[in-house]
């Protein structure tokens, strides 16, 4: 039986170097891009009379955050596999340009930070799609990694097709896919965190 466990699913991945292992190794990273997320959201929407530069520079503050923690694990991510990493770096620069970019133009209009979330919304799903194609062969329940993907790319075109909700709306919008993409990479984390331990 414990032979059948360990050819299975991430044990293989987990029997030499590679990015998978560092992930497991590294699962306190994905905790805190989820709880990053999370503490978004929440502010987003306990914040009473949220303006639009308050909401840009939660979501600048967010965005740097994130970039980094991806960053930083794509570097932590050890063995010869580096092919299959850049997904994670890739998505860590995106994530700081973002933030940089909403920190220095945060007197941009309402649509134009709607389609700035919107890019960067798909652009992170798509990578996160990549990241799990690249895994899944080794990685159980990697639906989360796709699942990830999936919402940030359908939030991104929610965002594209209806720019002209209120912004309260966009506001509340933001929070909840913030809050809902947090708790997957937070279940992620702890998955990973499982895999560690066998």
């Amino acid at each position: 039986m414990a032979d059948t466990h360990a050819q299975s699913g991430l044990g293989v991945g987990l029997a030499g170097p590679g990015l998978l292992r560092s992930l497991a190794d590294n699962w306190w990273l994905l905790l805190l891009r989820g709880l990053a997320a999370v503490a978004f959201g929440v502010l987003a929407f306990v914040w009473p009379g949220l303006t639009l530069i308050t909401l840009t520079w939660l979501w600048g503050a967010y965005a740097l955050s994130d970039g980094v923690i991806a960053i930083w694990a794509a570097f932590n991510a050890s063995g010869g596999d580096a092919g299959p990493r850049w997904w994670l770096g890739l998505s860590g620069v995106v994530s700081i340009l973002a933030g940089v970019v909403a920190f220095w133009y945060t007197g941009m209009t309402t649509l134009v930070l709607l389609m700035f979330i919107a890019a960067w919304a798909v652009i992170i799903g798509a990578t996160q799609i990549w990241g799990a194609v690249a895994l899944r062969r080794v990685l159980q329940h990697e639906w989360l990694l796709i699942l990830n993907g999936a919402l940030s790319i359908a939030f991104g075109v929610i965002l594209m097709v209806q720019p002209g909700a209120g912004a309260l709306a966009v506001a509340w919008m933001i929070a909840w896919y913030a809050i809902f993409f947090g708790f997957l990479y937070i279940a992620l984390a702890f998955r990973l965190r499982q895999y560690k331990r066998a």
